[in-house]
């Protein structure tokens, strides 16, 4: 018998058990088993939770793989960030052109009959410069005149036709007023005798009815007279102002004939006048154009970042000889092309002596005042990043790090910083284009 074992033996009533004593395996043989199964979800647990921080290092090596990127320290610009004043300032470029230009062009147009100076010529106030022909405007003329002619015409003989109806009823009204008077006497005698029965009941009855009926003629004579010279009133009125509308439309006519021939509105120096006889020249055609050569501003074109900053009495400068030339904002021009827009500069005090038209001359405009701030210099990086991350490079020179900073205002040279650097610290002010997309930078140094 094996120690541990129960030997059983068939009981009475039983089946009769040949073989060896049974042997019954109990509770010992079930906790072992129940151990090695806690033991085995331990290891599957722990094998699986390898695999994940397995997986999970792979995908952070990878994104740190993927956006870190090794440069050559000589192809990369780190500058120091300052402490200092900002100037807040823009240089500009400059251009000579006429302060006062007056275009030539033709109202009617036409066919150029004479060219009597040349491009580029000086040319006085008055100067007959080119004459056009048009037939089609002198028969316009023409018709114009005739017409205003005939309404005059109608007009004097509706003035007239009115005034002999004026005279007409004044005359009536004589001839009315008189029998009124003759009546008026014949009616005091007819009464007088029929008083005494001298006369006849009818007789009187009918001077009665003659002064009775022109009476009423009188009164409506004068109501007729009355109406006539309102409309006659309207009517003339009418009649002038239509002669007026006429004739001035004869003298719009008389004047584009005039300006068939063309002369100079001003004295200056003519330029971009090109054309030759014979030419057609359609309606609102451009001549050419008139300059003062002796009165100059400056034109320059500014990046639209400042389109916002720039308004007008704002102050520049530029060096002349030995001192300054000063000049304000005159104009803007909002239209932005190529990322740019126009302003036009006029010469504070007197315009310096030696500049010429076409002249280009480097100017420095100032936008606000200078203030104390932290300073990064001015680079190629603005471009890329809009001014919203920095690359900062680490103590050692080798690692530059991405950082969200907040700039403001900037110059030629410096930029300000709000928000993001501190003096001291190093930045990539170099163009981002290559890396622009990266967390990390390796700086590989040159040996």
């Amino acid at each position: 018998m094996l120690l541990g074992s129960t030997t059983t033996t068939p009981q009475s009533g039983d089946e009769t058990w040949s073989g060896p004593p049974l042997s019954i395996s109990g509770s010992g043989m079930d906790r072992p088993s129940t151990r090695r199964s806690r033991r085995a979800l331990r290891y599957t647990a722990m094998a699986a939770a390898s695999v994940v921080v397995g997986i999970v290092v792979y995908v952070i090596l990878r994104e740190l793989a993927t956006r870190s990127l090794v440069v050559e320290g000589n192809r990369v610009v780190i500058s120091t960030v300052t402490d200092g004043v900002f100037e807040d300032f823009i240089p500009l470029r400059g251009r000579v052109t006429p302060r006062k230009t007056v275009f030539l062009d033709a109202v009617e147009g036409g066919r150029v009959e004479q060219v009597l100076v040349e491009d580029g010529a000086t040319v006085r106030k008055g100067d007959l410069i080119a004459v056009l022909s048009n037939t089609s405007l002198q028969l316009q003329v023409t018709q114009s005149q005739a017409l205003a002619a005939e309404q005059l015409n109608n007009m004097r003989t509706l003035e007239l036709q009115l005034e002999q109806n004026r005279l007409q009823h004044k005359s009536a009204l004589a001839e009315i007023d008189y029998q009124i008077k003759h009546l008026t006497r014949e009616l005091a005698r007819q009464r007088h005798l029929a008083a005494t029965r001298a006369t006849r009941e009818s007789e009187l009855q009918d001077v009665e009815d003659q002064l009775e009926y022109n009476q009423h003629r009188r009164e409506l004579t004068l109501e007729s007279q009355a109406a006539d010279a309102r409309m006659q009133e309207t009517q003339l009125t009418f009649l002038h102002t239509t002669t007026s509308q006429l004739e001035e439309n004869v003298a719009i006519a008389r004047s584009n004939l005039d300006g068939l021939k063309v002369r100079a509105p001003i004295n200056g120096k003519l330029s971009g006048f090109d054309i030759d006889i014979g030419q057609s020249i359609a309606p609102g055609g451009r001549l050419g154009q008139i300059d003062d050569p002796e009165d100059f501003k400056l034109t320059a074109s500014v990046d639209e970042y400042y389109l916002g900053r720039v308004a007008l009495e704002q102050n520049a400068e530029f060096d002349q000889g030995a001192g300054t030339a000063s000049l304000r904002v005159a104009k803007t021009y909002p239209q932005v092309k190529n990322g740019q827009f126009d302003i036009d500069l006029t010469f504070v005090d007197a315009q310096p002596a030696g500049i010429r038209r076409g002249q280009t001359i480097q100017l420095k405009l100032t936008l606000g005042d200078e203030a104390r701030a932290t300073l990064i210099p001015n680079g190629s990086f603005y471009q890329d990043t809009g001014g919203r991350w920095v690359f900062v490079v680490g103590d050692d020179d080798n690692v530059a790090i991405r950082r969200n900073v907040t700039l403001g205002r900037r110059n030629s040279r410096y930029i300000e910083v709000l928000d993001g650097l501190k003096p001291g610290e190093r930045v990539i002010t170099s163009p981002y284009s290559s890396f622009i997309d990266m967390e990390r930078l390796q700086i590989r140094q040159s040996d």
